[in-house]
């Protein structure tokens, strides 16, 4: 790729006043296995050595991709120790030298007049500000008063984050080609920060299913909304999808971004891959930090893990690999226990012989860790840093037990290692080669899984370690022979149900699959008895067709709320950017005309903590112009557009509020002030069940005076 075509993935600057440093990492899972005696506090300790290096490293801000809990509900330990560790490094009165362009209350949550940006908050001392996007781990769930939310929407409104990237989708066909009004698809706003001469563009999107984001992108349906000066910030996307497919889940192409891009963070996968990569014929980089934890054991962990320093100055980045050393090292093996038999001369049949030969392998595998650890010990000595304690190791070692009679239990054999390594239990991992009739099909289809408790080829403990619970949830299903509820509906619910720890899940699913049988039965008006049994089978069927049909083009969504109202629906915009000049009613960010009356202050550099952290955020000189995005022309004093109703998610992007922000000047008092889709909410259009109690009550204890 040229030098015209992307900007380097280095740069030589003496400028630190103009330089932004970010701290970049992705798929913490904290919490992951917290309740294993050995491995509990791996995610959490490696957490917490995330934030001390952002500390040492003095960065301006960190930037985290998802995934930051593992379980979507965490536990009252797990929150208790994140919250801790965040007050802990990034609250204090160091001052916040990153300057908020956009508004602070875009994105706030609805109801509550604190400001969506934490540091902009005068209550708040915040040294350091932390903006996270949420991973399929940690999406929103839910359909209560205040909407679906996750665990990141507790730490927003605690003040110790700054969630982005929340927002919601149209519940209508995601396969129309031409999308009608209030189906634009999915909109993004930015966070706009500056530093001395350097702008930044913060654009957050968080986890989508892999079907509806790939469906989005190739139809021109993901829109960024970017400052008329575009060319003058430097743009950083965060996502959080798969990169490459893994069966039966497809991928997102990379190269489907917008050119006015610099830089894609990719978070959800594992593998550390911090050095910028090119996309062939598009001029922005791809870099992917990788997870600080093993969540698996398989090749993509076996990379040692780091987090990234992000360096911007103006259009201009670096990145410099920081490794993680509270990580475990971690050893992968595989054999092939037939032709080993052959070269060391034991007879496969020959289970002694055979645990001989497996023990040898493991012992000079967790040789191997060890001798890493200690070189890695060694250079961190080197470089002025303590020496840590060595960890036990996690070690893997892949057996194809192809054309072998039979192996011993793996857990048993395990024991025999119980203190030398961190899993004993699984440090063995029987497979058994399959060889494939030339033109049969080598993917796993979703319809038709390769993973299934009925395959004969599979052993024991092979069905146990590799089956998906969908795959059980179905075959049951289908061997029932449910009369009214469909198969397909049925396992999604379950699968929330056990994966999101989503209570209401299945009975959601039943009432809604109830409701609309009785709507379809009514539908065919009176009905005989006899023919009752077959309308209803007809009708499930169609039910589950229609399912079926949805999940393929991702039209389903993981909030359970009412129908997105979202404006302006633009099938010709290019790519995902949407000037806003476009858009009838303008853009929701807006800076007030000139001369300002509260977005100018002292620059950074002369700004010097005082007792509410307040002397942090640095704002432009007299001299400096207002930012401006495209559409912000003073045809917004018109009438703003009726708000419509919005889903249970989070706000509409492009849709503006019922309430002006509490803190507004005369110049912007006529804008349609628009909420960003980060962490704001939709109201919930009808009383809360409390409430309704609480009437209840009321009338009974009126009817029991009425009777005495």
């Amino acid at each position: 790729m040229s030098d015209d075509e992307a900007p380097p993935p280095t740069f030589h600057n003496a400028y630190q006043d103009d330089t932004i440093r970010i701290l970049v990492a992705t798929d913490n899972h904290i919490g992951y296995l917290e309740r294993d005696p050995i491995r509990g506090q791996d995610s959490i300790n490696t957490f917490k050595e995330i934030l001390q290096l952002a500390v040492k490293h003095d960065v301006d801000m960190i930037l985290l991709g998802g995934d930051l809990f593992h379980e979507n509900r965490p536990s009252r330990d797990c929150l208790y120790q994140v919250m801790a560790l965040l007050r802990e490094y990034t609250l204090g009165d160091k001052p916040v030298q990153i300057e908020l362009l956009s508004d602070p209350s875009d994105g706030r949550a609805e109801g509550y007049s604190f400001p969506a940006v934490n540091y902009e908050d005068p209550n708040l001392n915040v040294a350091i500000p932390v903006f996270s996007i949420h991973g399929n781990h940690d999406d929103p769930q839910g359909a209560g008063p205040e909407g679906a939310l996750s665990a990141l929407d507790v730490l927003s409104v605690s003040g110790l984050i700054n969630y982005m990237g929340k927002f919601d989708l149209p519940l209508s066909s995601a396969s129309n080609p031409n999308p009608v009004e209030g189906d634009s698809g999915i909109s993004i706003r930015p966070v706009l920060l500056r530093k001395g001469q350097t702008r930044l563009g913060l654009y957050g999107v968080g986890n989508v299913k892999d079907a509806r984001m790939h469906f989005e992108l190739r139809s021109n349906r993901v829109r960024m909304y970017m400052p008329r000066d575009k060319e003058d910030w430097f743009n950083v996307l965060v996502v959080h999808q798969n990169r490459v497919p893994h069966p039966p889940t497809p991928a997102v192409p990379e190269g489907l971004f917008d050119d006015s891009i610099d830089l894609v963070v990719w978070g959800h996968e594992h593998d550390c891959r911090i050095v910028p990569e090119p996309v062939a014929g598009r001029p922005y980089h791809v870099t992917q930090p990788g997870s600080s934890v093993a969540t698996s054991l398989g090749e993509g962990e076996g990379v040692e893990k780091h987090v990234a320093l992000l360096q911007i100055h103006h259009k201009e980045f670096e990145l410099k690999p920081l490794p993680l050393r509270t990580v475990r090292p971690f050893m992968l093996g595989d054999v092939v226990l037939a032709e080993a038999a052959e070269e060391e001369g034991f007879d496969v049949s020959d289970q002694i012989a055979v645990g001989k030969f497996l023990r040898a392998r493991v012992n000079a595998l967790i040789d191997q860790a060890n001798q890493l650890w200690d070189e890695r010990n060694v250079h961190a000595v080197e470089e002025g840093e303590e020496e840590l304690p060595r960890m036990l190791p996690l070690v893997r070692l892949k057996v194809d037990t192809t054309s072998v009679p039979a192996m011993s239990n793996p857990i048993r054999f395990g024991q025999e290692f119980t203190g030398r390594i961190a899993n004993p239990r699984d440090v063995l991992s029987f497979y058994r080669s399959k060889t494939r009739a030339a033109g049969s099909r080598t993917a796993t289809s979703a319809d038709q899984p390769e993973l299934s408790i009925d395959d004969p080829d599979l052993t024991t403990s092979e069905k146990l370690a590799k089956v998906r619970v969908q795959t059980l949830v179905q075959e049951y299903l289908a061997a029932q022979e449910l009369q009214v509820l469909g198969e397909a509906g049925m396992g999604e619910a379950i699968r929330v149900f056990v994966e999101k720890d989503d209570g209401w899940a299945i009975q959601t699913h039943v009432s809604n699959a109830l409701r609309a049988l009785m709507k379809g039965v009514q539908a065919n008006g009176e009905v005989d008895e006899d023919d009752l049994d077959d309308v209803l089978i007809k009708l499930k069927e169609q039910q589950n067709q229609e399912y079926i049909e949805n999940v393929k083009t991702g039209k389903t969504v993981k909030g359970k709320g009412k129908e997105m109202a979202s404006a302006q629906a633009d099938s010709d915009a290019d790519s995902m950017l949407m000037d806003v000049d476009n858009i009838d009613g303008g853009s929701d960010f807006e800076e007030p005309a000139p001369p300002p009356t509260k977005k100018k202050a002292a620059p950074a550099k002369k700004a010097a903590p005082v007792k509410k952290g307040r002397g942090k955020k640095a704002v432009a000189s007299e001299s400096e112009e207002v930012i401006e995005l495209d559409g912000d022309d003073d045809e917004e004093d018109e009438a703003p557009p009726k708000a419509t109703k919005k889903t249970s998610r989070a706000a509409v992007l492009s849709q503006p509020t019922k309430k002006a922000p509490a803190k507004k000047t005369a110049a912007t008092k006529g804008k349609a002030s628009a909420t960003q889709g980060t962490i704001s909410f939709a109201p919930s259009g009808r009383s809360s069940t409390r409430a309704a109690a609480t009437r209840a009550r009321g009338k009974m204890a009126n009817t029991q005076v009425d009777s005495d």
